[in-house]
């Protein structure tokens, strides 16, 4: 498992920047980010180096930000590979809560969470499927 920021942000203009312009002045690297909207704040989830530096600087700010352990696999870069790899977990009924996913170092990166983080993590043993970790998404 590995750690991802997630911040609570307003809906308006700069919110956003605050937040990356925080990470870039720390010279913390974006490897990933998602957002997801209401209509009043966001919710910005971000896979960085150094996570825990990132979650206490933009606590620091006055940002409502924390740390949640969230699942991430690397799979070939050719169609159906996340299909393949969701079909173990819906095999078993574990379900998947949220998923983002990119391309990093040719290689496609699954970030996701489930309703069953400890059967999650014996499907990914059982069915082979290669986990990662932060140091590695640093290294790709």
């Amino acid at each position: 498992m590995i750690h991802q920021l997630s911040v609570f942000i307003e809906n308006k203009s700069g919110a956003l920047l605050q937040i990356l312009s925080l990470l870039k002045e720390a010279g913390i690297q974006l490897v990933a980010t998602n957002i997801v909207d209401t209509m009043d704040y966001g919710i910005c989830r971000i896979i960085a180096t150094n996570p825990r530096l990132a979650c206490t600087i933009l606590q620091e700010a006055g940002m409502s930000a924390n740390l949640n352990e969230v699942f991430a696999i690397e799979l070939d870069n050719h169609p159906g590979s996340a299909a393949d790899a969701i079909a173990a977990f819906a095999q078993e009924g574990v379900g998947i809560v949220y998923l983002y996913s990119f391309l990093l170092g040719g290689k496609g990166i699954l970030i996701f969470r489930t309703d069953n983080a400890e059967r999650a993590s014996d499907i990914i043993k059982e069915s082979r499927l290669k986990a990662i970790s932060e140091e590695d998404l640093s290294r790709l």
